[in-house]
């Protein structure tokens, strides 16, 4: 079964039975048995020989080290009894359920890598063997081992399944974030549609209410002067006089009722764009912004600025900040019941800071998270967009602080 393999003759080694085993086919000529001795002690697997007793008959050192014995130590022995006699909890392991006996008892080859051999010190490692009997005229003379310390595949495979799960828990967390900010988003951009609706509702009211009444009186009133003017002809000198001054009474209210009209579209337009904030930039819209709140709102206000080393900000980035300011003073008419609110607005070419704080009466930490608290999420998403962040302190009867912060790029 060897004659095709060319292996240079060499001593046998320490580790190496004095006489060879006689089951194995031309073991008893030497060159045979030298060539048998380095093919064992050159292999890094561990290679054994047990008869059908079980005992080894023949070991290789790397059996033998593996194990942590010398090759003496085992010839002779039960291999079952000495390192295969347990299972990974420490349960015995009886022999007649071996794999590695069967093979020789039954004739039946095998391949396992799911157990333990144990060493000398009582240390245990995964192993990967294979048994085969040998069979000689027909009669099986026992089994040839050979086995390997598979400990680091293990660990190997424990890293990766660890790694594995890791990864696969992140992922679920990762998705589970994806989704809850989809439906956040999906909530916001239905919140955002409902607030268009609703100013487009309270403009269309306006408009109609405001405008729409004063347009029909000066409609009355240009048809009462054409109806009139056409029948000065036929009045005297005197009734004419007076009627004339009738209509130059008449023009002045039109004049006073177009006046209003000009001063209602102004505040129209205002709420929809400031148009100082086009003329005199932020900080001017800003001032403006907080002295019309608190006087419509009849606010004690505190009032600090310092933008004397602003930078020059963009125009979506301007109108964005002053978004997220009137949403703040928005929060504090809606909801504060305040008597009082502090503005600080500081600015410089590294960034800036808005802060508003109310004596209202507060509220929890979750309100401003709840799912329902869209105008705190439209002014966090608009400060994200802007690289900054919105930071909302608030107490029950202690008011509530909106401070935020915008770091600018350095130029």
């Amino acid at each position: 079964m060897f004659e095709d393999i060319a292996i240079p003759v060499m001593p046998v080694t320490a580790t190496t039975p004095a006489t060879p085993p006689t089951h194995l086919p031309g073991a008893d000529q030497p060159v045979w048995r030298d060539r048998l001795s380095q093919l064992l002690e050159s292999t890094g697997e561990g290679i054994f020989g047990i008869d059908m007793d079980g005992c080894c008959t023949f070991i290789n050192r790397a059996g033998a080290e593996q194990l942590g014995y010398e090759a003496e130590q085992v010839l002779g022995r039960n291999m079952h009894e000495l390192a295969h006699h347990s299972h990974a909890g420490g349960a015995h392991y009886p022999e007649h359920l071996c794999p590695i006996f069967n093979a020789f008892r039954k004739a039946l080859p095998c391949r396992i890598d799911s157990e333990l051999f144990w060493r000398q010190d009582g240390s245990a490692f995964a192993v990967e063997y294979s048994s085969y009997p040998i069979v000689e005229g027909g009669v099986v003379q026992g089994a040839v081992v050979t086995f390997v310390d598979i400990s680091a595949r293990r660990q190997a495979e424990d890293a990766l399944r660890q790694a594995h799960a890791v990864l696969e828990q992140r992922v679920s967390e990762r998705t589970h974030a994806l989704s809850e900010a989809l439906q956040h988003l999906r909530e916001l951009t239905a919140y955002t549609h409902s607030v268009r609706e609703e100013e487009r509702t309270r403009i269309a009211r306006e408009v109609h209410d405001e405008l729409g009444s004063l347009l029909v009186a000066l409609k009355m009133d240009v048809g009462w002067l054409d109806k009139r003017l056409g029948e000065q002809q036929q009045r005297e000198p005197d009734a004419a006089q007076a009627m004339r001054d009738t209509m130059r009474h008449k023009c002045q209210n039109m004049g006073r009722l177009i006046e209003s009209a000009v001063d209602n579209v102004g505040r129209i337009i205002t709420d929809l764009r400031p148009s100082i904030l086009d003329h005199q930039g932020l900080w001017a819209a800003l001032d403006w912004q907080a002295h019309e709140f608190v006087q419509s709102a009849e606010l004690a206000l505190d009032w600090q600025m310092d933008v004397a080393g602003a930078a020059p900000l963009p125009e979506p980035s301007a109108i964005a900040i002053f978004r997220i300011f009137q949403e703040m003073l928005s929060n504090v008419g809606r909801h504060a019941a305040a008597s009082e609110v502090a503005i600080r607005i500081q600015a410089d070419a590294t960034g800036i800071s808005i802060a508003v704080q109310d004596n209202g009466r507060g509220a929890e930490a979750a309100a401003f998270e709840a799912a329902d608290a869209y105008g705190v999420m439209g002014m966090r998403e608009r400060a994200r967009h802007l690289g900054g962040s919105l930071e909302i302190s608030s107490e029950v009867g202690r008011g509530s602080l909106f401070h935020l912060r915008i770091a600018l790029p350095s130029t």
